[in-house]
């Protein structure tokens, strides 16, 4: 009888989950968590202030400031007060870095790779699955009432979640950091979706068909490396204002403004090296200059005045036992604290067991339950799908602010429990990825991946 012995031969490597990326996607993550973390402490600052303010007795200043009207009888729908200029003005330039960060991520980041794609992809649509799932269970138990804010426990503040990462002092490895940022990228392409598909009230094609015009110039002068503020800023103005008029959210239009900007390094006049994503995303392409720009207004600016007119809720004279039993504010903490854990987590843990993946060797599943938890701190995108659902200031509306606020607390107390349980693990990872033995920049983790 003769055996049979399988080929000899060197095994494929088992796809690790969580892996380091390349030194440029590193560099690129440490200035963007740099620059949120600073914008999530603003963002506390402003929501911290909300409150006090909208529950001390200068109340009254903050609902005659939030509901003034700066230029009323304006055209074109124009004629909104400071609260709604700061959600869909302000939020505008947010979600014009969110477009150039998803751009990015798409060309050179860890999207344009569909094997790591996969994990953060899975992820976030888990952990807004789960959520929608939790708040339309919850709220068809009670009768169905508040069924229109679904959306609202689906999204991640990444600059509320780094601040927590701050306060906690959590080294987390590069991969956690890497997994987080795209996570939350693609939650906010996810969003902005969503903004759009099902929340768009009095749609008027002909100013959205309009507004395509000025987009398609933005495009051309930035394809072009033309970056003449005095011609870019009044067309992504154009656009915004004919956005707004078409009934579809004006954000959306900072979104496909990002879109457009290219994010590789123009080739230089006869050369014949072309420019490569790993060599040219973050050297030398505008949407990183842009970026590099428009972001500290974003994280320093727009999203801390938005948390200031938006998390201001009076809670005095309110009965909180009746507040904490209504049917939306459970379904969106429920949605926030387990939806978000439990989708993350869960969707993860199947990608690796159908894939047979295994984490990386700094990593353990207890560290992406930190994580898990971590994303239900959701504050900017979640606000902004409550004031559409219900319309702002209206009863509803102000119990999504409780809610919010309250599954956020949670969740960043969950999370900083778990995660800084292994901050005596994290900060040797991290001493690790940072040494440079050889001086020339580069931590040798990146030149030799077996250093140790």
């Amino acid at each position: 009888m003769t055996s049979h012995t399988p080929p000899s031969g060197p095994r494929p490597p088992k796809t690790r989950l969580f892996s380091r990326s390349s030194w440029p996607e590193a560099r690129h993550l440490a200035d963007v968590l740099r620059t949120e973390t600073v914008g999530g402490a603003l963002l506390l600052a402003g929501a911290v202030l909300a409150l006090i303010w909208a529950n001390s007795p200068w109340s009254d200043s903050y609902t005659r400031l939030s509901h003034a009207v700066p230029w009323p009888g304006a055209p074109w729908h124009l004629d909104l007060d400071v609260a709604t200029w700061a959600a869909d003005g302000l939020l505008a330039i947010f979600f014009f870095v969110v477009g150039l960060e998803l751009k990015r991520e798409f060309v050179a980041g860890e999207l344009r790779d569909p094997r790591r794609a996969a994990l953060p992809v899975a992820a976030a649509l888990g952990g807004m699955l789960l959520p929608a799932l939790i708040y339309v269970a919850v709220v068809l138990s009670a009768g169905g009432d508040g069924l229109r804010g679904w959306a609202i426990p689906t999204a991640t503040d990444i600059a509320f979640a780094l601040a927590v990462l701050a306060v906690v002092s959590s080294h987390l490895p590069q991969g956690l950091r890497a997994f987080l940022l795209t996570l939350a990228v693609v939650d906010d392409l996810f969003a902005i979706t969503i903004i759009a598909i099902f929340y768009t009230a009095d749609f008027q094609p002909l100013p959205l068909l309009a507004a395509l015009a000025p987009i398609a110039l933005f495009a051309v002068l930035v394809q072009r490396g033309r970056t003449w503020w005095w011609a870019l800023i009044p067309l992504a103005v154009a656009a915004w204002t004919l956005m707004h008029a078409s009934g579809v959210h004006a954000t959306v239009a900072g979104v496909l403004l990002g879109f457009t900007v290219p994010v590789l390094a123009r080739r230089p006049r006869g050369g014949n090296q072309p420019a490569t994503a790993d060599a040219g995303a973050d050297e030398g392409g505008l949407a990183a200059r842009l970026e590099h720009r428009w972001r500290p207004v974003s994280a320093g600016l727009a999203v801390p005045i938005f948390a200031l007119f938006a998390a201001g809720v009076t809670v005095r004279g309110t009965d909180l036992g009746a507040l904490l039993r209504d049917p939306i504010v459970i379904a969106i903490v429920a949605g926030l604290v387990f939806g978000k854990g439990i989708g993350i987590f869960g969707s993860t843990f199947l990608l690796a067991r159908f894939t047979r993946a295994e984490l990386d060797e700094d990593i353990t599943w207890t560290d992406l339950l930190g994580i898990a938890l971590l994303a239900g701190v959701g504050f900017t995108v979640s606000l902004l799908i409550g004031d559409l659902a219900f319309g702002a200031g209206s009863t509803a509306d102000d119990r999504v602010k409780v809610a919010v606020l309250l599954g956020s607390v949670i969740s960043a107390g969950l999370a900083a429990t778990v995660l800084s349980r292994r901050n005596a693990t994290y900060r040797r990872v991290a001493e690790r990825e940072r040494m440079d033995a050889d001086g020339d920049g580069v931590p040798d983790v990146y030149q030799h991946p077996d250093a140790r």
